[in-house]
């Protein structure tokens, strides 16, 4: 039964398939058109204020909202859960507080004053050497170094405080989870939609609960990161223990080894690559949340990046976003190389040669801290001293607005009013019905009936809630971005891939760009095009297009060795190759490729909220400024479920043409 429900269209079926569904929504849209489709068909009820819900929008046919509330304040009143929460927050706010002042000074930091800046770039300057040479030992104190020159080392301090309490904790969540989803089935079935859910909710829904739950500080910003950080642990986890060899957990059970041996000193060491790749994107994801924690009073960099956006300050701005950009960058360097360094063995050599990285470490920091005490520019850089450049960028963004307002006005005006008011009106104008039938058309055709229930059922969830309209403004957009990305990132991936120097840059700044939080893309479009929904959709195809281009040069690269011998020796060129091998056989990565730039599209488009658009972005912004959890989480739902139902569909499609090709 449940291989029937699984089963799709056969593909010498599919054309025919998909015209007669194009057939069904052109009627359908023809149907309004001619004042023929049903009241009911066509729209359902929105979302409306009245008095005696105290403000509160809310949808008569399904007011998840409503219900969402209720349940969120019976746990936190009723069953007493805020005590719990309180004290969770209590003791993470003192956990913060020991790493706040141990790296600026104070009594809850053991007493010590805070170390000299110099002191700490000459340690991450030592452990960037020690795991990767001098080019990560650069990068390392070069970025410190600008963050003490540019004035901006507390905010430094303050974000590497919140992250030394998030990431620790995140990685343990992970991991435990990770391994209990490895040992128990069920326990897999039941977090795998969960955290597939947690992974295409939008960053801003988090943190509405969050704030109810645990009110605002540092340490709720903590909380969100933590709920937004373990998924990827949890998953890498999973995926490391499930690589393991039989072979290898075999021998350890030959060995005499027990469950706990066997899991500890076989099976953990033996993913130990994937774990650590899991600690890299903990810490990515960590970094990218504390900055959009900071509009739920998180300090450190994000605080004064929103601060000084809000207040229109670009050069300011620019200068804290590079701060964040190298510290991003940085961090990521070093956890890479973590995970890719080789395990030393050192038992046999003296012990200034087994710890001579620990030794200077320790030997440039007492140095460090000697002179800052003879000069005190080497302790504290004085506020007089401070490089700033923020006079450049606001001269360059005031000559941009100058020289450049009528040639970009006009592009914003063509763009605007000839195709994204048409796109935006087109979906606005479409019956609910037949966005309906076309998803689950799609479902059945690519993945059968389970499919097509799925995908039309979180559709459905959008349209009985009431944020419809909202929806598909927020879809014309991510359609809208994804088209630009494929059309500029698929022909750029393939021409880096044709030569192997330039698919390694490319694959170089791909992963370069991946790190920057993605809060950072909302600024070169400010400084272009000022606040506008024109600005939101660029930021979203600059974050968006990263994916489209990786995915790309990877499928290209991927394509077997064999099979490019067979056809060069049946007499194909160049151009044959390209159009008949690789890119059939890589079709279906860089289809992989494109779903990721969908879900990064919808990710951002939330985001790119903070600088216009009335989408659903917008709503969720309203949500968290009013505290309001059920609607923001059926906000978050109606993002989630969108992106999910994309997701579900191209990856049924990639996989199952992976396997006509041979594949899998």
């Amino acid at each position: 039964m449940r291989e029937w429900l699984a089963r799709g269209m056969p593909p010498r079926h599919r054309a025919r398939g998909v015209l007669a569904l194009c057939a069904l929504v052109a009627l359908l849209a023809l149907l309004k058109g001619a004042g023929w489709m049903p009241r009911f068909l066509d729209e359902l009820p929105q979302h409306f204020e009245t008095a005696d819900t105290g403000g509160i929008s809310h949808n008569e046919l399904l007011p998840a909202d409503l219900l969402l509330d209720r349940v969120f304040y019976f746990l936190l009143d009723d069953l007493g859960l805020s005590a719990v929460t309180r004290f969770v927050s209590r003791s993470l706010k003192e956990l913060i507080n020991i790493f706040d002042n141990m790296l600026l000074g104070g009594g809850k930091g053991f007493g010590f004053d805070a170390p000299p800046w110099s002191a700490l770039l000459a340690v991450a300057m030592v452990l960037g050497y020690a795991l990767r040479g001098w080019k990560l030992s650069l990068l390392c104190g070069g970025t410190l170094l600008y963050c003490a020159l540019s004035g901006l080392w507390k905010f430094t301090m303050q974000t590497l405080a919140l992250l030394a309490a998030a990431v620790p904790i995140s990685i343990l969540i992970g991991l435990l989870l990770g391994i209990l989803a490895y040992k128990r089935r069920a326990v897999e079935r039941a977090l795998l939609p969960v955290m597939s859910v947690a992974q295409t909710l939008p960053h801003f829904a988090y943190l509405i609960p969050v704030v109810v739950f645990f009110g605002v500080g540092h340490q709720t910003g903590v909380i969100a990161t933590i709920i937004f950080a373990v998924p990827p642990m949890v998953r890498l986890t999973l995926l490391g223990l499930r690589k393991v060899p039989p072979e290898i957990t075999e021998a350890g059970k030959m060995a005499g080894c027990g469950n706990w041996q066997l899991l500890t000193r076989v099976q953990l060491p033996s993913a130990r690559n994937e774990i650590l790749l899991g600690v890299n994107q903990v810490i990515m994801q960590c970094l990218a949340m504390v900055v959009i924690a900071a509009f739920i009073g998180a300090s450190g960099l994000g605080y004064r990046l929103l601060h000084k956006l809000q207040a229109l300050k670009i050069g300011q701005s620019l200068e804290i976003g590079i701060a964040i950009v190298l510290l991003a960058v940085a961090l990521d360097g070093l956890s890479r190389a973590w995970a890719e360094k080789k395990r030393d063995y050192t038992a046999n050599l003296p012990l200034l040669a087994r710890f001579k990285y620990p030794l200077l470490a320790v030997g440039l920091a007492a140095g460090a801290l000697l002179a800052a005490r003879y000069f005190p520019v080497l302790d504290r850089v004085p506020r007089d001293l401070a490089v700033s450049y923020a006079a450049t960028w606001d001269a360059l963004v005031d000559w941009i607005v100058i020289n450049w307002s009528d040639g970009l006005d006009a592009f914003r005006y063509f763009l605007i009013l000839n195709i994204l008011a048409p796109l935006r009106d087109a979906l606005l104008f479409m019956p609910y019905i037949a966005v309906l039938a076309l998803v689950g058309g799609l479902g059945l055709i690519l993945g059968g009936w389970y499919s097509a229930l799925l995908t039309s059922g979180l559709f459905a969830f959008i349209a009985l809630a009431g944020w419809w309209d909202r929806a598909m403004i927020t879809a014309y957009m991510v359609i809208f971005a994804t088209f630009i990305c494929v059309l500029i990132g698929v022909p750029l991936g393939i021409w880096s891939a044709l030569r192997e120097s330039r698919a390694s840059r490319a694959l170089f700044w791909c992963d370069t760009f991946q790190t920057f939080p993605s809060f950072i893309y909302i600024l070169p479009v400010i400084m272009l095009f000022q606040v506008n929904d024109l600005s939101a959709i660029l930021a979203v195809i600059v974050y968006a297009i990263i994916p489209a281009v990786r995915y790309t040069v990877e499928g290209m690269r991927n394509v077997p060795r064999e099979l490019h011998e067979a056809v060069t020796m049946a007499g194909c060129g160049r151009w044959q190759r390209l159009v008949q091998l690789e890119l059939p056989v890589a079709l279906p990565h860089i289809m992989l490729g494109v779903n990721q730039t969908i879900m990064f599209a919808f990710s951002m488009v939330i985001i790119a909220a903070f600088v216009g658009t009335i989408d659903l972005g917008q709503q969720i912004f309203k949500a968290l400024s009013e505290s309001n959890i059920g609607k923001g989480v059926v906000l978050g739902l109606c993002v989630s479920f969108m992106a999910l139902s994309v997701d579900h569909l191209v990856t049924r499609w990639s996989r199952e043409r992976r396997r006509l090709l041979g594949m899998d």
